[in-house]
């Protein structure tokens, strides 16, 4: 059965179509990873499906009474709401019929109501009415359930009465993932819900997705993740007049391998089609030379018919067999001393919460740092001590004095989300408007997208926005929280080469596995207010950690 159906949909956004004739049928049950390059369009889709946006062409159904839960990729919550008070009002339903019940509670207590039989009948039947629709939604067991889901989702008892500013940003993601699944929605769609997410933590969501009772539809950049979960890909192909959609049987894995083969037969069928255009073009060309030569009616009708033929026939288009990367070069502008970051016995805490103590280690210019641990653990803490952003209580970041530190933020902090793309690249350096849209597009980033508002972007742009401005600066010492969230895979393979070849201090938390054994050298567990220290890649640790 249909759960929500696309005829013939199209998106535009400042005049750029984003993408078009989007017909699609989500089916109970389905699972669908849906990817295609950043920007092209995918969390806009998610937000017109969700009805949270509406289409500037074609239409958006949904089966009768369907519910559909939708996480944004950056999700935050409401300011000053508790974590278990952001769940709860997930059912604004229940919470209005909380309201109601009570209401008639109070009329039923009033001296005039219980003067008149027939009113106190009537507000007494009213309140009945009201229980029955509060258990047939759930509400009794509705405190239940939502704690049940944050002890499954890995969200610890003592972080439940925390205002949700103050949680790190793969707890808010939690947060916003309980609370979908609180509304027990029959289509659940998921904007990268893996971002910011821990090793465990991705597990569990693999978990949650599978065991999912409705439809999913997750954009998503991590292979590993979609080869697990999904069992069909719905891409979206860049093209002039927009996007267009393209469904995939099977997981990642099977859709690359169908996506390269139908691209080879692609290029077999365009060049096959385009030898005989020539072919008939050659023979248009030659009837039509005759006709001149020889006034004969046969030579024009046959150069008519070869025409024809060529005007008739459907159009193979050459496969872009490989788009267009982003140009991500990272050139300190001067080399720095030997040792570029120091930290010598720092301790750091929040109130009562010990989040680092007696932590000593050095970053030594030209070393390639991971930093890995649980979300909530203290990278991100260990990441602003390092930046000067936060003092330590005790102890002492020592910095050297040559060393020039590039910071990228995984909640892109670094952007003013006033300016323009244009404004952020030229305040990291002087530079005329036309050399600035040159340096964006190098990033991808088109002339009407680098006019607009930083806040109007799609997550990938606002990270290559960022790589840009991190480019430009020449930093020597690179502070890295999260890069390849919100990158595509091929913009994380670009700049998965860019820190290959990047000669200066590297200092990076991820947890993208890939990512961290093709770049780091050291790995830095954060883990219960220590700091251990592996000499080697990411599968030395995860191999070192598991015998611990």
């Amino acid at each position: 059965m249909i759960v929500a159906g696309l005829s013939a949909v199209a998106r535009l956004h400042g005049g750029r179509q984003i993408f078009r004739d989007v017909t699609w049928s989500i089916q109970e049950g389905d699972r669908v990873g849906l990817v295609g390059p950043s920007g092209v369009g995918k969390s806009t889709l998610l937000r017109t499906i969700a009805g949270i946006d509406r289409p500037e062409r074609g239409e958006v159904t949904l089966r009768r009474g369907a519910r559909i839960a939708f996480l944004a990729q950056e999700y935050t919550g409401e300011p000053g709401r508790t974590v278990f008070e952001e769940l709860l009002s997930a059912r604004a339903d229940i919470a209005a019929l909380d309201h109601d019940i009570s209401a008639a509670e109070r009329r039923l207590a009033e001296p005039a109501v219980i003067g008149d039989a027939a009113a106190f009948d009537t507000v007494l039947a009213e309140h009945g009415k009201l229980l029955e629709r509060y258990e047939a939604a759930g509400a009794p067991m509705l405190r239940n359930r939502a704690e049940a889901l944050l002890r499954d989702l890995g969200l610890e008892d003592e972080a439940w009465q925390r205002p949700m500013e103050v949680l790190s940003g793969g707890q808010r993601k939690l947060v916003g993932l309980a609370r979908c699944l609180l509304t027990a929605p029959d289509l659940l769609l998921l904007d990268e819900p893996d971002n910011h997410l821990d090793l465990d933590h991705k597990a569990m969501l693999e978990r949650v997705v599978r065991d999912f009772d409705g439809a999913v539809v997750v954009v998503s950049h991590d292979r590993y993740f979609l080869d697990e979960t999904v069992g069909e890909i719905a891409e979206f192909e860049p093209g002039r007049e927009g996007a267009t959609l393209r469904r995939w049987e099977g997981n990642y894995s099977a859709y690359a391998t169908q996506k390269e083969l139908a691209l080879l037969r692609q290029q077999q069928d365009f060049s096959a089609q385009q030898k005989e255009i020539a072919r008939l073009e050659a023979a248009v060309a030659r009837f039509k030379l005759w006709a001149r030569l020889v006034v004969d009616e046969r030579h024009i009708k046959q150069a008519r018919n070869k025409q024809r033929q060529i005007d008739s026939m459907e159009k193979v288009e050459r496969p872009v067999l490989e788009r267009r990367k982003m140009a991500l070069q990272f050139q300190p502008r001067e080399r720095g001393g030997a040792r570029a970051i120091d930290l010598r016995g720092v301790d750091k805490a929040f109130g009562d919460n010990v989040v680092l103590t007696s932590v000593r280690a050095t970053v030594m210019n030209g070393g390639r740092v991971g930093i890995v641990g649980a979300n909530g653990a203290g990278k991100s803490v260990l990441l602003r001590l390092m930046l000067g952003e936060l003092a330590p209580d005790a102890g002492e970041v020592w910095v050297g004095p040559s060393i020039h530190q590039g910071y990228y933020a995984q909640e892109h902090e670094t952007l003013d989300m006033s300016q323009t793309p244009i404004d952020a690249v030229r305040a990291v350096r002087q530079m005329y408007e036309a050399e600035a849209v040159s340096q964006l597009g190098r990033f991808l980033i088109p002339y009407d997208v680098a006019r607009q508002p930083i806040a109007t972007l799609s997550g990938g742009e606002k990270s290559r926005v960022q790589l840009a401005r991190l480019m430009l600066s020449g930093a020597n010492c690179l502070v890295l929280d999260e890069p390849t969230n919100n990158l595509d895979i091929a913009s994380c393979e670009v700049l998965e080469h860019a820190l290959d070849s990047f000669s200066g201090a590297l200092v990076v938390v991820s947890h993208d596995r890939y990512f961290l054994d093709r770049i780091v050298d050291r790995i830095f567990e954060v883990r219960d207010g220590a700091l251990r220290i592996f000499e080697g890649g990411y599968s030395y640790f995860a191999e070192h950690s598991q015998r611990r």
